[in-house]
């Protein structure tokens, strides 16, 4: 079954003193997805989700959200809620009130509304108005306890905000936008002040709320960790512009172009030559590769990720170098290898000192193709 389509972005760009900070993007997120705007600052993803939220209108362009064109509806009038970097809560209000603040007030105004109308009709409103603010504090009371539930902040809704700590405050936030079963919820970059640890298992609390709410999320962030443990998928950009869009895994694998292969994790691009079909030359040595068609003896650029290439006896490597650095990480052993005059990354589970001999080769599989362009770009 075909995806729905909820969001599209069609040719829209927003320009700031004579500057295209988003540049004639095009996108589409679809029903249920964790979509991740990733890129530095500047590169326009923030711009892009308060476009997205209404907080920003385009210059140009077309929003769509379900099937309906948003381009200048105001934030409230659109099915998004935001979490924002600065969870602006009331610190005057307990935690429980921050989370009900602003269902209580949407549901008030419509009740206010919709008993004026009836009390123009009927001297016996007052009664049934009691009634149905009762039935409404209730409704609020256990919306308001089921969302503090799913961000594990459980038997916190007395505490002034104050009183909890930073990442608990983040979910204080989180719970105050899920409390209104948005169907689209924008996050611009909300784990930012958070430290390592409890960032890291905040990442897996998000993905696992989206999978459960069937929410789509839309996260902004400049931290590829983040997109890669979240994402369904991600959204590179720069200089306003989509630089690759795909899957985690394609984006890591497959790089479209310097710029990706460089800001997703860390990688070894090498200038080489494609001989023939499924053989590349580089680093002075020919190496079997697989799934690319170039022109025989075209210029190549060769990109191989640090955790790619294999530790072999000296005898049957390709490459030959001398370990200069050396750094124990837990999981694996980093390795900074010179081969010649190049110095290459090599994340290896082997350990070896600084001046070691180290032999290396790569399956085929694990090399990436990329095209040289004539300006010198990649693509």
């Amino acid at each position: 079954m075909d995806k729905k389509a909820l969001i599209e972005l069609i040719d829209v760009t927003k320009t700031y003193d004579g500057e295209n900070v988003v540049d004639h993007l095009n996108l589409t997120i679809y029903e249920n997805e964790f979509v991740t705007l990733l890129g530095p600052s500047g590169c326009g993803k923030t711009t892009t989700l308060r476009m997205i939220g209404g907080f920003v209108q385009p210059d140009e362009g077309k929003i769509i959200i379900n099937g309906k064109v948003f381009n200048d509806l105001p934030p409230y009038a659109r099915p998004i809620h935001t979490v924002f970097q600065r969870y602006a809560l009331f610190p005057h209000l307990s935690v429980f009130e921050n989370v009900a603040f602003g269902l209580r007030n949407r549901t008030y105004d419509y009740l206010s509304h919709f008993f004026g109308v009836l009390e123009e009709k009927s001297d016996s409103s007052k009664k049934s108005k009691r009634d149905h603010h009762k039935l409404l504090n209730t409704m609020i009371d256990s919306a308001v306890r089921d969302a503090l539930a799913l961000v594990k902040l459980k038997g916190f809704e007395n505490r002034k905000v104050d009183q909890i700590s930073g990442g608990q405050q983040q979910r204080v936030a989180l719970a105050r936008a899920l409390v209104n079963k948005p169907q689209i919820l924008l996050l611009d970059e909300p784990l930012a002040a958070l430290d390592l640890k409890l960032r890291q298992n905040m990442q897996y609390e998000l993905k696992e709320m989206q999978r459960k709410l069937g929410i789509t999320f839309i996260f902004v962030t400049h931290d590829q960790e983040e997109a890669m443990t979240m994402s369904d998928r991600i959204v590179v950009m720069k200089d306003g512009v989509i630089q690759q869009l795909g899957t985690p895994k394609s984006v890591y694998n497959e790089p479209v172009n310097r710029y990706v292969a460089n800001f997703i994790g860390e990688t070894n691009i090498f200038p080489g030559t494609y001989i023939k079909k499924d053989l590349v030359h580089f680093m002075g040595a020919d190496f079997k590769c697989t799934g690319y068609t170039f022109e025989d003896g075209e210029q190549v650029e060769v990109v191989i990720r640090p955790e790619d290439f294999d530790v072999v006896d000296l005898e049957k490597a390709k490459l030959q170098g001398i370990v200069t650095f050396s750094l124990f990480k837990g999981v694996h052993n980093e390795l900074d290898v010179k081969i010649g005059d190049v110095s290459i990354m090599v994340n290896t589970y082997e350990t070896y000192e600084v001046g070691e001999p180290i032999g290396l080769t790569v399956d085929p599989y694990e090399i990436h193709i990329m095209k040289v362009e004539s300006d010198g770009e990649v693509v």
